[in-house]
């Protein structure tokens, strides 16, 4: 696989969030077969902060070489309004670990309630 993907994305906050990605055989254009593959994410307020919070990341179809990242209600409730990084690794059964997706998610906060 060659560098990540660059995506931004953004969450609201109190309000669930989840975003599907498709992968791509870097060689033939076709969808990664991720049978076998693991996923994971996490955003940060900057690269090298100690401070994290891991977003659901799983392999939502293995065939068709989609990636979902995940945030319930509760969870982005919790995280305060602003810019943050954020990355999505796969690693193969070979443990082979690859960084497919990377980019800024921009957390807006709730401003009308019930």
């Amino acid at each position: 696989m060659s560098a990540a993907f660059i995506t931004n994305l953004v969450i609201n906050a109190y309000a669930d969030f989840s975003a599907v990605f498709n992968l791509e055989d870097n060689n033939s254009g076709d969808p990664l077969n991720l049978t076998d593959y693991q996923v994971a994410s996490q955003m940060r307020k900057h690269a090298g902060s100690s401070s994290a919070v891991s977003l659901g990341a799983t392999v939502y179809n293995s065939l068709l070489g989609q990636v979902k990242v995940s945030l319930g209600k509760t969870e982005t409730g919790q995280l305060k309004p602003g810019r943050y990084v954020y990355d999505v690794l796969i690693k193969d059964s070979q443990n082979t670990v690859t960084r497919v997706l990377e980019g800024v998610i921009n957390v807006n906060p709730q401003v009308t309630r019930f």
